[in-house]
């Protein structure tokens, strides 16, 4: 059974000194000042007010930080949740998305203890790499609303809908609010080939901002667009724009607004529909969460703990929900700059959630100024380094045809219809793929006489021998026993069968197996099976099977089972016959 806090107990094991601690509190201050803005574009690009956003990461950024199996992964909402997220937002509103978080950690929760974490292990790469690319595309296209300044209205749940209407709202387009977005842009490419020591986002939110204050003085009809103007909050019966100076509160997710702005409720109805939502948000998340903690492991040298790190993460969408969270998994990007920042434990990733609320505390009021426009330029550059175009192009040009097949259905799906359909469909397909594979790679080989490896000397007439390699499973047994069918039966006395290649057999196989067996046997042939390996031989005493004189031996040595073909044919008094007419 996984064990929670896996990764900080061993890190504390090993000693924690003053060192650490400077080391851990300078990771999480570079982790946190990446992760503010990010937090709150996040959540405006799921459909919900930026605040929701920054309680994912104080609240489940702690929790997992301090609950998981992976010494530096920083969790809390990312980019990749945002096409699930933003249709569960326009149908059931805040509390349903929040609801949904929570049932998503319940499946995530079972994950970790059933030991899931090892098989999302694998999960082919042309799957995660096509839904992966989609996401990218679809994160991207979602921006240009706020980059451009654009007057849309609600947007369609589907691509080329929301892609059209987005088209056809080009002509709203506000020069201020573009200007914002491309400068924000800029400078989150052109500042960290300058510096590392101060983060880019940081800095482009801070010149975006000041961009968008001067616009609005010049041409006060033209201001962009800010989350002060676009957001509000009731404080003591006032409306107050911006986001509240509060911590995360707790609260029942169901006693939130839902899609009419009414209390959402409960019901076993509502709980049904949302389901799978809630297994496509637990799929995702273990699927990047796993990801990341991969890559955490090559830059700092460590090994997680795959069960752990998604108990750990199930704990913190439980928990979340419930203080205004939305869905949270691991950040690669977060992650990624939390390593290189020096973090040594998995207190950077704490120290990251207690600085994002120490920045909602102090500066609240401030956050109000920032433009949306420089929020999507962020989010924009996000989805271009999420969707690893190069990989993508590389991929097409040097995989298999069927790994190419994977991951243009993977993409495809992701962008047209959703990632759950694309997950779903590009697991199944690679794994058809793969069962296709292993079938042509097993198969029967007759050995000729005096050709294999344990013969001595030619084996008499009457004795066929052939080799079995590869599993005996539902994908390659037809292959395998249709050959075996072939056998002339008339000048046959004893059939071996080398199965020392044969490292597994599942029902389908031993079926096919049994069925071969009782032709042969009807029709006076003997079977002897050698050199049957550990797997195989439990499945066959499972079924019964056992040494019958005269139809069937079972020999671990394929030595003995030769052996023993011979002694058989020898000892047949049609065999003296006909080798006294040779």
């Amino acid at each position: 059974m996984p064990a929670l806090g896996a990764a900080l107990r061993r890190s504390w094991s090993r000693g924690y000194r003053a060192a650490d601690l400077r080391a851990d509190l300078m990771a999480g201050a570079v982790v946190g000042v990446v992760a503010l803005p990010l937090s709150m574009a996040l959540a405006i690009a799921s459909g919900v007010a930026p605040q929701h956003g920054l309680y994912t990461a104080v609240v489940a950024g702690f929790l997992a930080a301090v609950l998981g199996g992976s010494r530096c992964q920083v969790s809390g909402p990312t980019a990749a949740f945002v096409v699930i997220l933003a249709p569960i937002a326009a149908r059931f509103g805040l509390g349903g998305l929040l609801l949904a978080g929570a049932l998503a950690g319940l499946l995530l929760m079972l994950m970790g203890l059933a030991g899931f974490g090892r098989l999302i292990e694998f999960v082919p790469y042309p799957v995660t790499t096509g839904f992966t690319a989609g996401i990218a595309v679809v994160i991207a296209t979602l921006q240009l609303r706020d980059l451009l300044g654009l007057q849309t209205g609600a947007l369609p749940d589907h691509y080329l809908p929301r892609l059209l209407q987005l088209l056809r709202a080009l002509p709203t387009a506000r020069v201020t609010d573009m200007a914002v977005g491309l400068l924000t842009i800029g400078v989150l490419v052109v500042w960290p080939r300058l510096t590392a020591r101060v983060p880019a986002p940081l800095v482009a939110l801070v010149v975006g901002t000041l961009a968008a204050l001067a616009l609005s003085r010049a041409w006060p009809d033209l201001a962009p667009a800010t989350i002060g103007g676009r957001f509000s909050y009731v404080s003591h019966g006032v409306q107050m724009p911006g986001i509240p100076r509060l911590p995360p509160v707790p609260g029942l997710p169901w006693h939130l607004p839902g899609a009419g702005g009414a209390p959402l409720g409960l019901s076993f109805a509502l709980l049904y529909a949302l389901v799978p939502s809630a297994f496509a948000i637990a799929m995702l998340g273990a699927i990047e969460s796993l990801l990341s903690a991969v890559v955490a492991d090559g830059l700092s040298g460590d090994r997680h703990d795959p069960d752990s790190e998604l108990l750990a993460l199930g704990v913190a969408n439980v928990v979340a929900p419930f203080f205004g969270g939305i869905a949270a998994t691991g950040a690669i990007a977060r992650t990624a700059t939390n390593v290189r920042s020096g973090a040594r434990t998995p207190l950077a990733a704490v120290f990251h959630a207690l600085f994002v609320l120490a920045a909602l505390l102090a500066l609240a009021p401030a956050l109000g100024y920032l433009p949306l426009a420089s929020l999507a330029a962020l989010l924009l550059l996000v989805a271009w380094n999420m969707s690893e175009a190069r990989h993508f192009l590389r991929l097409l040009r040097t995989a298999a045809r069927s790994d190419v097949v994977v991951l243009l259905t993977c993409f495809g799906l992701t962008v047209l219809i959703d990632m759950t359909v694309s997950v779903t469909a590009g697991v199944l397909l690679a794994a058809l793929l793969f069962i296709r594979r292993m079938a042509e790679v097993s198969g029967v080989t007759l050995v000729g006489s005096g050709m294999h490896p344990e013969l001595a000397a030619p084996m008499p007439r009457g004795v066929v021998v052939y080799d079995l390699a590869g599993p005996l499973f539902f994908g390659a047994a037809q292959k395998a026993m249709h050959a075996l069918r072939l056998i002339e039966r008339r000048r046959t006395r004893v059939v071996v069968l080398d199965m020392e290649d044969v490292p597994v057999m599942d029902a389908t196989g031993l079926v096919a197996l049994e069925s071969l067996v009782k032709d042969l046997n009807g029709a006076g042939v003997k079977v002897v099976l050698a050199g049957i390996r550990a797997q195989p031989l439990r499945t066959l005493v499972r079924a019964g099977w056992r040494n019958r004189r005269g139809r069937i031996r079972i020999f671990r040595s394929v030595a003995q089972g030769l052996a023993v073909a011979r002694r058989t044919v020898e000892a047949d008094p049609a065999f003296a016959a006909d080798a006294a007419e040779r």
